[in-house]
């Protein structure tokens, strides 16, 4: 019995303490209620803004074509369905009196779900922002397009100001900007596409589009603009219908759009395009300029603007800002106005006759120049009296040897084509226009020094990519009027770039001296002689279609000097190339399918031969009788397996081989049979100066091979069966070793003569350095830039094995990329004793190893040039620059010359450096760098940085 009610009592206890901990518990979320309640809305109002974030988000990429990820679609669907849920809970405010114990408990209990929930989809959604698609980011709204500007033009300004007040009237979906050629059409809408820029907040357009036509409209490459200004792929291999649809597709997402159609020259069927037209897709315009009002017209403008010449006091003042102050002089400045006067307002004239006149002080120039301009017809009628006489005379009264015959040379190139100045010397070289007896260094330092006296002119201008040139459209219009009409020895027919489908031979009748019929689409030449005899350039290259050239085309052509026939598919070259003696440059580059040449021994006069990206397996036959031949090009031959000996070093006037990326590798003479070319060979080559090459493995040359190299003005040595071109700012002398073992190897004497090293894809780099340290007797001070690159090699130096004194003392660039083991580029400065006294960039990136970049102390105290740091995906480094030891007492700044600051995904980075300042840094940016909490200590860095960028 006593058992019995112990057991009762012990039950009873128990249901006792449930029932007061479930009675506490209710009482508990009753009593919390209200609260419960305001932190439910409190943790909402961030949970919505996210959402709406990621909303707009994929707003845009849906706009962009872009494929959402699915978990961003889910998430969105679960905050939405969410939201009315927290709503009807929260509505309970309102009517919170009547409500008894047992309901306030319930809901308290359904607020702790939702919350838990919330906390969630936070977590969520934050990873979900700024990736919400699987493809790339978004394009720009607006890209500056590079132009003068017209601020201080009142009547430029005004018709700016015009037309963006029609880009407001919503009734105007379609604008044209007419005018004559040179008057600043394209001026006036770079100026309106930048102002467009800078209005930040509330952008009238979803994106603006900038597309140049040009007179030979091609619909594929405008096609091709608008794909890569919106992110979109361009396929060259897609049809013109195909891309259309993708292009509609794109641009019907956004929401308004304006499209500048630059240079215009007919009517353009939007629909063939693949552009929405603008009166269906509301809110977005067309602007397009034209030389023709009809042209407008026939695009059907909803309103004109005819751009007009400037009054008398801008032509005046844009005539003074390019002929300078000599203008002010009292004797010379009646002349000067009359000839600004004479230019009629148009500002290419301006600039071009003020830049020609420019800090001449002799009034009997100035006299003569308003004699000549008075002399032509007086600047009313059509363009050709407008425009392109007073460039004429821009032209006639350029001086010095040749330069004239130079300038109409480049009216040969289709319209803005951007011109490479190394080809342009050659064909100079080639008709004689530069001195024969040049080397190749003298003749490209005459070439560009034309140039720029072209250039001084405003007849040439930058072209696209460094090292180009190009002209004006307008000025190469001018060119080919002076070339076509001209009755001596520049005559030309120019034919480039406008879609040909196959050659006039009555055009060729004419006796033109040059012949241009380059990048058209020609498929096939006449098959009979044509009687071209005067003609000393003919260029084909770029007819992507050419297979063949018959026996008898060539045959009429005897007196040619340039035969340039790259990038067609022709197979062969027919016999009767043999009887062009006087031929002085063939350029085959890029042919691929070419694969012999016939005997060229006849081409005695042969001064340039390009080879590059063919498939010839061997040299041509008669190659060791070229005497005269001074560039030789076989870049890119990669079936070029053999080259017989003797054959280069008969080439007795070489300066240039270049044999980049070639399929033939050189050897010394002991590694190879006797019948195959060998590197000692070319030491016989007197006069060479340039040279590119590759090799299996690392030589072991002789005194005598080193003094040769010595000499060379310029060389690229590729060494490893994988060696690539890596190219730094400092390749005039460069080597590349890659994929090879380089214990054991001794680079001493590629250290003394190069100027950039590239070490890529190599190990044994630790024993290669320590061998370095051990036998070196002295500095390689000719070395500039150091890469290296892709090695799991440690470069800790091993046994006390470390310089005594600095071994690359006018280093100025170095490169570390994916180094599996480096912690820091002080392990690299404890082998070779570095100082960096004059180093001027440092770029590190993937060591993924690599806690801090540099230690200051023993070795280095201070880095006094350092110009640019740029540091990426480096996961461990914690600190740019350290102190090596607590009693060092570190200069302040220790970088006192930086301007340019990139740090990029660097997890764990904390800081720049304990104390330092930077006092003239300029450019900076921060991505993905999320430990990094303070950037500056002072804010006196801070006041001298103009562009910061932060992610």
């Amino acid at each position: 019995m006593e058992m019995l009610v112990s057991i009762i009592g012990s039950v009873l206890a128990e249901t006792g303490r449930l029932l007061c901990g479930s009675i506490y518990s209710k009482i508990k979320d009753t009593v919390k209620f209200q609260s419960n309640l305001d932190v439910l809305e409190k943790e909402m109002k961030p949970l919505l803004a996210l959402r709406d974030g990621v909303k707009n988000e994929t707003e845009l990429a849906r706009k962009e074509g872009k494929v959402l990820k699915t978990q961003v679609t889910e998430w969105l669907k679960e905050v939405e369905e969410l939201q009315p849920e927290v709503n009807h809970i929260q509505a309970v405010k309102l009517s919170r009196r009547s409500l008894n114990c047992s309901k306030r408990y319930r809901i308290s209990r359904e607020v702790a779900k939702r919350l838990k929930k919330i906390e969630g989809l936070l977590k969520d959604g934050s990873s979900h922002s700024g990736a919400v698609a699987v493809t790339h980011s978004l394009p720009r709204v607006v890209e500056h397009v590079p132009g003068p500007t017209i601020l201080d033009q009142t009547t430029s300004s005004k018709t700016l100001a015009k037309t963006m007040a029609l880009l407001s009237d919503d009734g105007v979906r379609r604008i044209g900007i007419w005018g004559m050629g040179g008057v600043g059409k394209t001026t006036l809408v770079r100026n309106l596409n930048n102002k467009l820029k800078n209005i930040s907040s509330m952008p009238p357009f979803g994106i603006v589009i900038w597309v140049t036509i040009s007179k030979n409209f091609d619909m594929k490459k405008v096609q091709t603009q608008i794909a890569q200004r919106l992110n979109l792929e361009a396929k060259m291999e897609e049809s013109l219908e195909r891309m259309a649809i993708r292009l509609y597709q794109r641009l019907e997402k956004e929401e308004k759009f304006l499209l500048i159609l630059d240079d215009v020259w007919e009517r353009i069927d939007l629909d063939t395009l693949g552009v929405p037209q603008p009166e269906v897709h509301q809110g977005s315009k067309i602007i397009l300029t034209s030389r023709f009002l009809d042209v407008c017209r026939d695009m059907m403008t909803d309103d004109q603007v005819k751009v007009d010449v400037l009054n008398d006091e801008e032509a005046w003042q844009l005539f003074s800002r390019n002929a300078g102050n000599v203008v002010t002089l009292e004797c010379i400045e009646p002349f000067a106005r009359a000839i600004a006067k004479r230019c009629c307002g148009l500002p290419l004239a301006i600039i071009t006759m003020g830049t020609a006149m420019r800090g001449k002080t002799i009034v009997e120039l100035w006299k003569h120049a308003l004699n000549e301009l008075q002399r032509s017809v007086p600047c009313t009628g059509g363009v050709e009296d407008k425009l392109y006489k007073p460039l004429k005379w821009s032209y006639d009264s350029l001086e010095g040897k040749n330069i004239k015959p130079c300038f109409l040379y480049c009216s040969l190139f289709p319209e803005d084509f951007s011109i490479e100045i190394s080809e342009l010397v050659q064909y100079w070289l080639a008709e004689g226009l530069i001195d024969e007896q040049e080397n190749y260094e003298d003749s490209v330092n005459r070439g560009i020094a034309l140039i720029e006296n072209l250039k001084d002119s405003c007849l040439l201008e930058d072209g696209v990519r460094k090292d180009t040139v190009k002209m004006h459209d307008v000025v190469r219009d001018v060119a080919i009027w002076i070339a076509s009409s001209s009755e001596d020895e520049c005559k030309s027919l120019v034919r480039s770039g406008i879609g040909l489908s196959e050659i006039s031979i009555v055009e060729l009748s004419s006796f033109p001296k040059r012949v241009s019929f380059m990048n058209n689409k020609i498929t096939r030449l006449p098959d009979c002689v044509v009687q071209c005899s005067e003609a000393s350039t003919l260029l084909l290259q770029g007819n992507f279609h050419l297979d063949r050239v018959p026996e008898k085309f060539l045959q009429g052509f005897e007196s040619l000097r340039v035969l340039n026939m790259s990038r067609t598919r022709i197979h062969s070259l027919p016999l009767s190339l043999l009887q062009l003696g006087e031929l002085r440059a063939l350029l085959l580059g890029g042919c691929f399918y070419l694969e012999e040449l016939p005997p060229l021994e006849g081409l005695s006069r042969l001064q340039v031969l390009d080879l590059s990206a063919t498939r010839i397996r061997e040299l041509p036959r008669g190659m060791e009788n070229l005497s005269n031949l001074k560039q030789l090009n076989l870049s890119r031959t990669h079936y070029l397996k053999t080259i017989q000996a003797g054959i280069i070093s008969r080439l007795s006037c070489l300066e240039v081989l270049d044999m980049t990326l070639s399929g033939y590798h050189l050897s010394v003479k002991r590694e190879i049979e006797e019948e195959w070319t060998s590197f000692e060979e070319l030491g016989c080559l007197e006069r060479l100066l340039v040279l590119c090459i590759r090799f299996e493995r690392i030589p072991c040359l002789s005194t005598e091979d080193l003094s040769w190299i010595n000499r060379l003005r310029k060389f690229q040595f590729f060494i490893g069966p994988t060696a690539n071109s890596l190219p730094t700012r400092h390749d005039k002398r460069r080597v590349t070793i890659s994929g090879l073992n380089l214990s054991g190897e001794w680079i001493g004497w590629l250290l003394s003569n190069a100027s950039s090293l590239v070490l890529n894809h190599c190990w044994g780099l630790n024993e290669m350095l320590e061998d370095l340290v051990i036998n070196s007797v002295d500095c390689f001070a000719g070395l500039k830039s150091l890469t290296i690159a892709s090695s799991n090699s440690s470069l800790r130096p091993g046994g006390g094995c470390t310089a005594h004194f600095d071994l690359l003392p006018n280093l100025e660039e170095l490169y570390l990329q994916d180094l599996t083991y480096l912690e820091s580029i002080s392990e690299l400065v404890g082998h070779l004793g570095l100082r960096f006294l004059r180093l001027k960039l440092i770029e590190v990136t993937r060591c993924s190893q690599m806690k801090h970049l540099l230690s200051c102390g023993y070795h280095i105290h201070t880095l006094p040039k350092l110009e640019v740091v740029k540091v990426s995906f480096c996961d461990k480094l914690d600190e740019l620059f350290s102190y090596h030891s607590m009693q060092f007492i570190a200069p302040d700044p220790v970088v006192p010359s930086l301007r340019i600051l990139e740090l990029k995904y660097l997890p764990k980075l904390r800081t720049l450096c304990r104390h330092e300042t930077w006092p003239h840094l300029e450019q900076v940016a921060v991505i993905k760098c999320n430990r990094l909490t303070m950037l500056f200590r002072t804010n006196k860095t801070a006041d001298t940085i103009e562009e910061f960028r932060e992610e």
